[in-house]
């Protein structure tokens, strides 16, 4: 019989973001980034896996519709987020660890920056970064510094709903695509039914959910949402490749109007153990903002460069920053950095 409480407690024990279990193999989990065997426990068989997934599946009401299913559930103090799939004709778990409390900007060192975009009265943030980045712990920490401040109705809508918020000052409805809702896109639509100040998108998969996400900036609310690019500069584009060449002019002008800042971020390895954010910031400056209004995109970065007072951040100045705080080791910086000669010029090494 497989103890999934067991394996999951273990990892956590492990300080593992994420646990996998694999029919014939040992429970493995990511530890710092890193995969490795959760000591202790025998392969997986296929037969024991399933019947311990049915098993969640029936406890939480949780509905089977399709070969890939997204589900959560509590274990204690965590939350675990999960991803049902069939590999080889085998069933195949993905568990990602959430801790159920949920940490502030400055307890993940993020910059201080971040409080003021959630302190918008509208407009469009989007967190941006690869899978496994920490972008729904910074959406977290964002609506928590709404909520602890602010008497606001917030309205999420996820898949699955991973951070529990429990009401402060705001009202916070968390709605579930598959369970509450139907899609991010529906979700969108009739959020704006439902009285809200503030709408997390978990993630902006679509041409409908980008546009409505845009709209509802665009008429007064504040909207958070995740796109996955590998820069901030890079965001923009993102959004408006989406959309058919004809549309691409006025979706251009909206984001213009709407876009209050976009944040990239990595999980880096520590110097001793355990991972630290490095965040690049792209503030929607005036030139920005006209940048973007002009379909000159490519130029995002280079504004960034030169208007760093005004609170851009570019990805490998963040990283050296970090380096020189002590957090993380001389090859780290090395291995993650985006341009060699930035190291060369600030630190005068050579690569």
């Amino acid at each position: 019989m497989l103890d999934l409480k067991k394996i999951i407690l273990k990892g956590k024990q492990m300080r593992a973001s994420d646990i996998h279990l694999t029919v014939g193999l040992a429970p493995i989990a990511r530890v710092d980034g890193k995969l490795v065997k959760i000591p202790g426990f025998l392969p997986v068989d296929a037969h024991d896996l399933m019947e311990a997934v049915e098993s969640i599946f029936a406890e939480y009401g949780i509905k089977r519709k399709a070969k890939e299913i997204d589900f959560s559930f509590p274990l204690e103090d965590l939350r675990i987020r999960a991803n049902f799939y069939s590999e080889r004709r085998n069933p195949a778990l993905a568990l990602r660890l959430i801790t159920k409390k949920i940490r502030t900007i400055d307890e993940l060192g993020l910059p201080q920056i971040l409080k003021t975009f959630a302190e918008k009265d509208h407009g469009l943030v989007l967190v941006a970064g690869p899978t496994g980045s920490g972008k729904s712990t910074t959406l977290a920490a964002l609506i928590d510094h709404i909520n602890n401040r602010y008497a606001k109705h917030v309205i999420t809508i996820e898949d699955p709903i991973e951070y529990v918020f429990e009401t402060n000052r705001s009202l916070i409805h968390q709605r579930e695509v598959g369970t509450d809702t139907e899609s991010f896109a529906d979700g969108l639509k009739y959020a704006l039914r439902q009285d809200p100040d503030v709408i997390l998108v978990g993630e902006m998969r679509d041409l409908e959910t980008m546009a409505l996400a845009l709209t509802s900036a665009e008429t007064g609310h504040l909207v958070f949402a995740t796109v996955h690019t590998n820069s901030a500069a890079s965001a923009p584009e993102r959004i408006v490749d989406v959309f058919p060449a004809h549309q691409q002019k006025q979706v251009s002008l909206q984001l213009a109007n709407t876009l209050v800042a976009v944040i990239f971020q990595r999980l880096i390895p520590k110097k001793d153990f355990g991972i630290v954010p490095v965040a690049e910031i792209m503030v929607a400056t005036p030139a920005i903002r006209n940048l973007i209004r002009e379909g000159k995109l490519h130029q995002i970065e280079g504004v960034m460069q030169a208007s760093k007072n005004q609170g851009n951040i570019l990805y490998d100045e963040a990283l050296i920053t970090t380096f020189l705080q002590g957090k993380i080791t001389k090859e780290t910086l090395i291995e993650n950095i985006r341009n060699p000669q930035e190291v060369q010029k600030r630190l005068g090494w050579r690569i």
